[in-house]
């Protein structure tokens, strides 16, 4: 991360505005989402309630400190593009503690990981170190989804190592967390290609411009609702069912033209919602884990 300092005119703020600002820094929403799902997964697929505990802290500490390693690296673009909704931009907390809670929370992490076993830590240590250098510069490369690919599809592995028989994940889990991690990335950048642009990020989506970037998003977030709903040998019943016809509906209202122009954030809602189908997917399916 880099020592950029944040704005000199930057106000003081009281002891709760720092707690506030740096719990926004942390993208705590996405945060807590990747936590939730991998506790229910962890739970459905046979961990007892310490094991299911202990996994949801190392995954929390883990995107916890891939958030404010976020944040904390991208402060000169943020500043640049006026990022009023970012907490270092508006002086809510300050670079160094978002920097210093981004390494605790990382040192955290590796504990907790490897309390799991030696297996399911260093596979879940792996998908942090793949975020952590996604922040830190393959974001701007054309290999931009490759981490999210890589980190999405080991959450399975995670869960399912962490068992007292140490099992890998079916094929099928695997796959459709990478295709879940590669339409997440586009998704998310869907707002932002031109800012993106602007300041030196030329990952895939945004080297594909807004138009093929929501099919990067779409085409990728289906195909994972197919993964999962097909994949495990597990009957399809109403609910799968229901669910695939959900994510084909809202895949093609993320390749449609938006109505209100190119900065709408209707593609982006929609590929956020869809994303959260496959979540969803995941976890009914998940008792076919193990």
């Amino acid at each position: 991360m880099d020592t950029t300092a944040a704005p000199a005119a930057q106000p003081r703020t009281a002891s709760g505005g720092r707690l506030i600002g740096l719990l926004a820094a942390s993208h705590l929403g996405p945060s807590l989402t990747v936590t939730v799902v991998a506790a229910v997964l962890a739970a459905t697929a046979g961990r007892e309630t310490g094991g299911t505990a202990l996994t949801a802290s190392a995954v929390l500490t883990g995107q916890l400190s891939v958030g404010w390693c976020n944040d904390r690296a991208d402060l000169r673009r943020d500043i640049a593009t006026g990022r009023r909704d970012k907490p270092l931009v508006t002086g809510a907390v300050t670079p160094r503690t978002v920097a210093t809670a981004a390494l605790c929370a990382l040192a955290l992490c590796v504990p907790l990981s490897l309390v799991n076993g030696l297996s399911a830590g260093a596979v879940h240590l792996a998908g942090v170190a793949l975020a952590w250098a996604y922040n830190l510069g393959v974001k701007r490369t054309p290999l931009s989804w490759l981490p999210y690919a890589a980190a999405f599809g080991l959450l399975p592995a995670f869960v399912t190592l962490g068992l007292p028989t140490h099992p890998w994940p079916p094929g099928w889990a695997m796959a459709a967390g990478a295709l879940l991690g590669v339409g997440a990335h586009a998704a998310n950048v869907l707002p932002d290609v031109e800012d993106d642009l602007t300041t030196g990020v030329r990952g895939l989506p945004q080297r594909l411009g807004a138009r093929r970037a929501r099919l990067m998003a779409a085409i990728p977030l289906l195909a994972a609702s197919a993964v999962l709903v097909f994949g495990p040998s597990t009957p399809v019943g109403p609910p799968e069912w229901s669910g695939l016809a959900a994510t084909g509906a809202l895949a093609v209202a993320i390749t449609l033209p938006p109505p209100s122009g190119p900065h709408s954030r209707l593609p982006f809602v929609a590929a956020l919602l869809l994303a959260l189908l496959d979540v969803a997917l995941l976890v009914m399916r998940g008792g076919a884990l193990a």
